[in-house]
């Protein structure tokens, strides 16, 4: 684990770093840690690690049990198909509001997000690509003017990458999770709602299916199909 930068609040640090730990596989589902012990690894006191624990089981990623320490989840496929059920149904929409109220200087800070992202997908750095992608969509929410609504999809989001389940780099580059972006810029720069919109339902859902297909491909016996259908049961409804 990274040690702690001096000087910015303890427990948004270790929560970030622990959340990292979790979805680099570091801190794995079903085994049990304690606050002592993380904080040995961090280098920090108990208390900003009891807090960050606190707010990661908030966030249901662990559960702290008594006597026993924190231990992470593990989320079922079926939560999963969930998580991106209540994304497509939720992003497109406020994207559309998003490219009515985006600004001349709101769009530079796409493109610098969106740079980002092309960055660190030409160095094929993954956790980079990733970390800047977020960026990006919670911006993106930022600008439909529901902060409820940006909170939900970044707790949404952290449910999955803390888990370890993404895209890159088993089943697509880093290159293209950034070229799928481009739809998105090119919609909010010509303030177009229903392009928005549709940029984003159609990239949500690209990915939910190519995350959905990898880990049953790595499921022996378990099949797609039926975690596919259950996407598209609620998903083809028109936002």
């Amino acid at each position: 684990m990274q040690q702690v930068t001096p000087g910015v609040s303890l427990t948004a640090q270790v929560t970030d770093m622990l959340r990292a730990a979790i979805t680099s596989g570091e801190m794995t589902p079903g085994e049990h840690y304690s606050a002592i012990g993380l904080a040995e690894r961090l280098g920090v006191s108990r208390t900003p690690v009891r807090e960050a624990l606190q707010l990661l089981e908030k966030e249901g990623i662990v559960r702290i049990e008594k006597n026993r320490g924190v231990r992470v989840l593990q989320i079922s496929l079926d939560e999963i198909v969930q998580i991106f059920q209540i994304r497509i149904l939720l992003e497109p929409p406020a994207a559309a509001r998003a490219a009515e109220m985006v600004t001349k200087h709101e769009l530079a800070h796409f493109r610098e997000l969106h740079g980002r992202i092309l960055d660190a997908a030409a160095a094929d750095d993954g956790p980079g690509t990733l970390q800047a992608d977020k960026e990006f969509h919670l911006f993106l929410m930022g600008l439909a003017g529901n902060p409820r609504l940006t909170a939900l999809d970044g707790e949404l989001r952290n449910l999955v990458l803390a888990q370890g389940l993404v895209t890159i780099p088993s089943i697509r580059s880093s290159q293209d999770l950034a070229d799928d972006r481009r739809g998105i810029l090119d919609a909010l720069e010509r303030q177009d709602p229903l392009a928005a919109s549709a940029a984003v339902r159609e990239h949500v859902t690209r990915t939910a299916r190519l995350l959905i297909s990898g880990v049953c491909a790595k499921t022996p016996g378990l099949s797609s199909d039926a975690y596919l259908a259950k996407l598209d049961q609620l998903t083809k409804l028109r936002t």
